[in-house]
């Protein structure tokens, strides 16, 4: 949860987000009122549990061979050291995962010109579905999180980037890391993970111990550990320490700090939990019915005028990151798809597919347009 000026500002997902992330995804049992605890304390998230019954859970029939089955997966066993070791790969702001290493502002502009630009744009300034990086000095920005819209529809909103809205800057080094670039993930160096942290530290205009990140800086993990997020301090409620778990329990066991208002704050409910807080006023007799001049109740959308794309310059903004190097245009690769028919092919491609590509590839094309450079990419060649 984002705190600004002491007054909270909370939804659902970010509840769900911050619960899971502290609680891990905690397994647990059930109490006798459904509630699921572990170790005999309640889970952050509040989840109920509904057992099977004759064939049913609360209200619904579930097949009793599939809940059997999921019983053994859900229970599992105890994983191995060597299976933690390979899963527990997180870099914490205290340096724990932090390998050693170095890299430069320059050869991390060069990675990101070769690996990054064609998702999140020249300078991190986003596209295509992808998010930004950058929008300018990370302590200028950050004081734009208090921005809102309230009273003028047209003023500037907040601006949540890397530099402004992030408490950490583990995390940057650890996604590059673990998740980036996408989909080759897990292919970059540490000392190139260096590069590119130093370089999205340069866009977002960060100082480190007093000095500049500028174009000539190098950056090591004892730099890294220096670097103070201008939003550090930016969220509630703490999920660092080792009390943070009971931090967040205790938290929202209150509902008056996420502005939520329940007609019984020591029960758990499901329904009719907050008091109406909204007064709605009606106009008698039904409301304005004449208008002068009369309102137009035509239904017809604006004709919108096609203007034809260029495949090829699509194609290089937006596929060849990735299709450069498989699946080309022209490819012979393309015959182990296209036997399944084109209508196929348009469609896993307008959808995404499970390898990783995003649906329609990032690009902002109707399914017409998005075809085209199927076309294209199938056949190499420009109708």
């Amino acid at each position: 949860m984002l705190k600004l000026n002491r007054k909270l500002i909370v939804t659902a997902s970010a509840v769900t987000a911050i619960a899971l992330f502290t609680a891990g995804c905690m397994g647990g049992s059930a109490d006798t009122t459904g509630t699921t605890v572990t170790n005999g304390v309640p889970t952050i998230d509040g989840a109920v549990t509904y057992p099977v019954v004759n064939d049913k859970t609360g209200p619904y029939y579930v097949n009793p061979q599939v809940a059997a089955d999921a019983t053994k997966i859900f229970n599992g066993r105890v994983p191995t050291a060597n299976e933690l070791a390979a899963w527990d790969k997180d870099v914490m702001p205290d340096g724990t995962g932090l390998p050693e290493g170095s890299g430069s502002v320059e050869d991390g502009e060069e990675l990101y010109e070769a690996q990054c630009v064609s998702c999140h744009g020249d300078f991190g300034s986003g596209g295509g579905g992808y998010p930004s990086l950058s929008k300018g000095n990370a302590v200028d920005m950050q004081k734009t999180l208090t921005n809102n819209r309230w009273h003028d529809a047209e003023a500037d909103g907040p601006s949540r980037v890397f530099g402004s809205y992030w408490p950490q800057v583990s995390t940057l080094y650890w996604y590059i890391k673990d998740g980036m670039p996408h989909p080759k993930s897990k292919t970059l160096s540490d000392d190139e993970t260096y590069a590119l942290t130093a370089y999205i530290l340069n866009i977002n205009e960060f100082e480190i111990d007093g000095e500049e990140v500028d174009d000539e800086y190098v950056l090591t993990r004892e730099k890294l550990l220096k670097v103070k997020m201008p939003n550090v301090d930016g969220f509630e409620p703490n999920i660092d320490g080792p009390n943070a778990l009971n931090d967040v329990r205790t938290f929202y066991a209150n509902p008056k700090n996420f502005g939520a208002i329940k007609v019984n704050p020591s029960e758990r409910c499901m329904t009719n939990c907050q008091e109406e807080s909204i007064v709605t006023t009606r106009i008698k007799n039904g409301g304005i019915k004449d208008f002068l001049p009369p309102m137009n109740v035509t239904r017809d959308l604006p004709v919108e005028k096609h203007v034809a794309i260029d495949p090829v310059e699509v194609y290089k903004n937006n596929c060849a990151m990735c299709h450069s190097s498989f699946l080309a245009p022209g490819s012979a690769e393309w015959a182990g798809y296209t036997s399944a028919g084109m209508d196929t092919v348009y469609a896993k491609g307008i959808k995404g597919t499970e390898g990783g590509m995003p649906a329609k590839g990032g690009a902002s094309l109707s399914d017409a347009d998005f075809k085209t450079v199927v076309d294209y990419l199938v056949t190499g060649k420009v109708k």
